[in-house]
């Protein structure tokens, strides 16, 4: 038995049917033109063997009598496969759009809570020859770092890898059923706990606190100007509205070292590029619906709270805000407006981490929060009130080197997270073998077609580039389509 941190407790709580609380990612794989094997099998024998690798597969929840504190993680005993993995094959002829609403439907539904929070979808018949799963996992139970050490785990680096070993333990026959006095004691103990920590972090909060409000008064690229237009009220546009259930979903790719060589060219960090990207994409998408707000738009950005070699399934982070710089028309100008007030607010990150709390007292907290997330829906108070932040932007280094599941290459891996009341849009980037892999997360209420998004993206991306990438000479780009086609026809 293991306690929820209040973190990932409150991501149960705000769980409802228009706002599922879930992660995901579609990963694309190559089918070679001899392929003879089920890929729905291969994917459920390689599930199968993962079982014991990470502990969440078997993981549950055990609420908490009238749920008046955090449940506990239990051992939830034999995995029903038939269940966890599930089957898919998209009409003819199977194109990108047809994947992506595919995806977008799988992600609008919620996760059945009396079984362990996680689900594969294989999903067959595209264009080209690929396959595809998409898998979800509740928020409750990892973050974008801990995905990308469950893929690890998962998937190999080699296309025929030795075998996974993990290390034997007895799976009860039955699923654990701790009994109301256990369950009493575990909330009691964990929240005595919390409280001696909050009391032993009081003194550093306060130094914390007082040593900015001194540095208020300083300059230069991180000082009170670059953090300051972080911490405004957003402009009001169409993406910040009360949404449904319905989702959307769009995926791009774009070469890994063309970012890295933007950044390079303005002293920016990739980090700093993607949001570079993300604000000329809405520049672009803004323009046709409604106009670009002469406020800059803010995007709510998790930072990850996460020690080095740390691979724990919990949710390590915390959301910081930063400015777009939307209304700065020239895309240079922007992305350098974007990496001050990003560093100006990564300092600040920097300094409050040892006392941001991931983990605090949950006694209350699901009547609390999980009556305010209900009544924010019903009352549509995001569609009347400013917003906070425009919509959430996160980035999550992944894996630098193609991974193989059941011997077959993935091309892609595109991270799917989180909309909610007033945050209608999630861009979600992960770094994969040399590419940037976006996934983009909307709630149709606020976007009807996150294709235009994508596009705009990549458009933004390609401005971007030519303004900072050395491009060939003429002469130069000629000869490369000459010697393009010459190996074309001799092939």
């Amino acid at each position: 038995m293991k306690s929820l941190s209040g973190l990932d407790g409150s991501f149960l709580h705000l769980e409802t049917p228009e706002t599922p609380m879930h992660v995901g990612s579609l990963h694309l794989f190559d089918l070679p033109a001899a392929y003879t094997k089920d890929f729905y099998t291969e994917v459920r024998r390689l599930l199968a063997r993962s079982l014991d690798i990470a502990p969440l597969y078997r993981r549950r929840l055990a609420e908490m009598p009238l749920h008046f504190a955090n449940p506990v993680w239990a051992d939830g005993g034999a995995v029903d496969l038939d269940y966890h993995v599930r089957r898919h094959k998209l009409p003819r002829p199977g194109t990108r759009l047809q994947l992506e609403r595919c995806t977008a439907r799988l992600h609008a539904e919620l996760m059945d809570r009396r079984r362990p929070l996680w689900e594969v979808h294989v999903i067959e018949g595209l264009q080209g020859g690929q396959a595809a799963f998409y898998m979800k996992v509740h928020h409750a139970v990892l973050d974008g770092a801990a995905g990308v050490a469950l893929a690890k785990a998962l998937f190999d680096v080699a296309p025929q890898p030795a075998g996974k070993t993990a290390t034997a333990r007895a799976v009860p026959s039955r699923a654990e059923q701790p009994g109301i006095v256990s369950l009493a004691s575990a909330a009691l103990r964990h929240d005595a706990a919390q409280y001696v920590k909050l009391v032993r972090h009081l003194p550093e909060v306060f130094r914390l606190l007082a040593g900015m409000v001194k540095s208020s008064g300083g300059g230069g690229g991180e000082g009170p100007s670059a953090l300051r237009q972080n911490f405004s009220f957003g402009p009001k546009t169409p993406l910040n509205v009360a949404i449904t259930a319905e989702r959307g979903f769009a995926c791009v790719s774009i070469p890994l070292a063309e970012a890295k060589a933007i950044a390079a060219s303005q002293e920016a960090k990739l980090n700093d590029v993607v949001l570079a990207l993300c604000s000329g994409a809405l520049r672009r998408y803004l323009a046709h619906r409604g106009g670009i707000p002469k406020k800059p738009l803010i995007a709510t950005m998790p930072i990850s709270l996460r020690e080095s070699g740390n691979t724990d399934f919990t949710t390590q982070a915390t959301l910081s805000l930063v400015s777009l710089a939307t209304h700065i028309a020239d895309p240079l100008r922007r992305l350098r407006a974007i990496r001050d007030a990003s560093g100006a607010m990564k300092s600040v990150a920097r300094r409050a981490q040892s006392v941001i709390p991931t983990d605090f007292p949950s006694i209350g907290v699901p009547w609390l929060v999980g009556g305010l997330a209900a009544l924010y829906g019903k009352t549509k108070l995001a569609s009347a009130i400013p917003p906070i932040a425009n919509l959430v932007i996160s980035n999550v280094p992944g894996p630098p080197v193609t991974l193989h599941a059941a011997g077959l290459p993935m091309r892609a891996y595109f991270p799917l997270s989180i909309v909610e009341h007033g945050l209608g849009v999630n861009i979600t980037v992960m770094s994969y073998a040399g590419a940037l892999d976006f996934g983009i997360v909307v709630a149709r209420k606020a976007v009807p077609d996150p294709r235009k998004l994508a596009q705009a993206l990549l458009e933004a991306h390609e401005e971007l580039k030519q303004r900072t990438v050395p491009q060939p000479a003429p002469a130069e780009k000629r000869k490369r389509a000459a010697n393009t086609k010459t190996t074309s026809s001799k092939s």
